[in-house]
């Protein structure tokens, strides 16, 4: 019987599963943002969101636990030192997976997975004020009066000119 059998194979075998993890994972933490697959991007967001949390506490355990799955010095050193810090205050969820469409050759769909503190794109229209309508017409007169003192000002401007 397969009770609670859910994991996503990926149509391959464990160990090239766990070896394409892996490297995904240490792209991740190197790059920032990966694009892969969607199928491939939850797989993968399952497997680095335990490594993150367990990055928050830097002793040599967590160390040898998070190096036992990636087995790069550097992506540990990247993990433990920078993404650790920004990451120290979120209780969890700390990848985005957003859809970028299907691709051309076999119409998988496709996406981009990256880590949430560090896409300094999406935090910037965070902080963007929402527009609505009435706001858009109280400052459409404020917006032509300057308009007006502008073209007032140029018209004598031109006429000393011609003097």
């Amino acid at each position: 019987m397969r009770h609670n059998k859910k994991f996503n194979h990926l149509g391959r075998t464990a160990s090239h599963r766990a070896a394409m993890l892996s490297n995904m994972a240490i792209s991740l933490i190197m790059h920032k943002r990966i694009t892969t697959t969607l199928a491939k991007a939850k797989a993968l967001k399952k497997y680095v969101e335990p490594l993150i949390t367990k990055s928050k506490e830097d002793t040599t355990n967590s160390r040898r636990v998070v190096f036992s799955y990636l087995q790069d010095k550097h992506a540990i050193t990247e993990l433990f030192t920078v993404i650790s810090q920004k990451v120290g205050d979120r209780p969890g969820g700390y990848t985005r997976i957003i859809k970028t469409g299907f691709r051309a050759s076999d119409a998988a769909p496709m996406c981009f997975i990256e880590l949430v503190d560090f896409d300094e794109n999406m935090a910037k229209t965070a902080k963007k004020a929402k527009r609505t309508r009435r706001s858009s017409k109280k400052s459409a007169p404020a917006a032509e009066a300057p308009a007006e003192e502008v073209a007032e000002t140029a018209a004598p401007a031109a006429e000393e000119a011609q003097e």
